[in-house]
């Protein structure tokens, strides 16, 4: 029996070499942070390996600084980034929203909880390695200069790693998501279609599609609730190393993958949990699960997905952002541009401002018979 612990790492001695890259002013006076102006990248630090990314801290300033502002990250002189989300997402934190939360790979803290663009602390303590080398990037897509404070720590080692898996993550958005029938509440008799097979494959949003050796380690959801009822009681589907029927994890419910029940409570949990609560925000949720003891292993691909609503009827904003480790190389993913990242913002009378030049190209669910007879009946139903 292993008697390995979590915490064994505290007294164990090693050899690794520790490092920081930061934002300090190298003046000496107390300017510590780096302005980088619209349209500009900065490298905040560019490390020779082998090694590993042991920490990120952000802090910074600006309104829509976390969807405008990238995170790019390299590693072993890749051409296309293996990192490349929106800041505030990647930390955690959709729709350019701020909030306090603690999970053992992210954390948050602000004095402004549940605020559109204030000053926040961000954490990162996903374990990074690299071989030959790390470079990592902010770019400032956006139309203002903003100041950035940071802090790369992370440890130079004496030898490559081996059976290595390099850290991942990707941004996706569906603004809005293209549900078949967005008029018709969820949990009613019109909203319970079949949803199977390939019906599920194309239609059900995807929140991570990869190829090659690795394994999907969890994600952040986040949902502009337009509806305004319950925007879950979508089943995650997992395909490992193909299609077939049924997936390989098939689930109950969008609460249910989230590690919750009956909803989406309030807190945020080492493993699972919300960072933004609708309840607090008037219809903006972030939720996040990550797999730390049960990661989804795939030898040659791996496709996560979730419905939006039973059977993809929903039309709400969904966006997310996949983790995951894999050996390199990846198949290269871009984003959204920027102005099509942009959040949904909301009048003080409730009404939503979404305009079609922040929209994305809608990928339509599919419509069936049963769909259409569906919606004929809640028609009806409303007369």
């Amino acid at each position: 029996m292993s008697t390995h612990h979590i915490l064994d790492g505290l007294f164990r001695l090693g050899r690794g070499r520790t490092r920081r890259a930061s934002s300090y002013d190298v003046t000496g006076r107390n300017a510590d942070y780096w302005r980088i102006e619209a349209g500009e990248t900065r490298v905040l630090a560019e490390i020779d390996g082998p090694g590993k990314i042991t920490h990120l801290w952000m802090t910074q300033s600006g309104a829509e600084v976390y969807r405008d502002v990238l995170i790019r990250i390299y590693w072993d002189g890749e051409k296309d980034p293996s990192v490349l989300v929106p800041l505030g997402d990647f930390f955690g934190l959709g729709h350019c929203i701020v909030n306090s939360y603690q999970s053992l790979l992210f954390s948050a803290s602000t004095a402004r909880n549940n605020q559109f663009g204030a000053g926040c602390a961000l954490n990162c303590y996903a374990p990074m390695p690299f071989n030959r080398s790390a470079r990592i990037e902010l770019v400032n897509e956006g139309q203002k200069a903003y100041g950035q404070y940071f802090y790369v720590d992370h440890e130079l080692v004496d030898r490559p790693w081996e059976e290595v898996g390099y850290f991942h993550a990707q941004f996706r958005r569906e603004n809005p998501f293209g549900g078949w029938a967005h008029e018709i509440r969820v949990n009613t008799p019109e909203a319970n279609i079949v949803n199977l097979e390939r019906l599920a494959w194309q239609n059900n949003y995807l929140i991570l599609e990869a190829r090659g050796r690795g394994h999907y380690l969890g994600c952040n959801l986040s949902v502009t609730n337009f509806q305004g009822t319950w925007w879950g009681e979508g089943d995650d589907m997992i395909w490992v190393d193909g299609y077939h029927w049924p997936p390989d994890l098939h689930g109950t419910g969008s609460e249910d993958y989230l590690n919750q029940a009956w909803g989406m409570q309030p807190n945020a949990f080492l493993r699972n949990g919300s960072s933004i609560h609708e309840s607090a925000t008037q219809g903006y949720q972030t939720s996040y699960v990550h797999h730390l003891e049960n990661p989804v292993r795939f030898q040659k691909d791996v496709r996560v997905t979730i419905e939006h609503g039973h059977g993809n009827h929903l039309c709400n904003e969904m966006s997310s952002v996949a983790y995951w480790y894999q050996a390199e190389p990846h198949v290269p993913f871009g984003i959204a541009p920027v102005e099509k990242r942009k959040p949904v913002h909301r009048k003080n009378n409730g009404e939503w401002i979404n305009p079609k030049s922040g929209q994305t190209r809608p990928k339509p669910v599919r419509v069936n018979a049963e769909m259409k007879a569906m919606k004929r009946q809640w028609a009806k139903k409303q007369k």
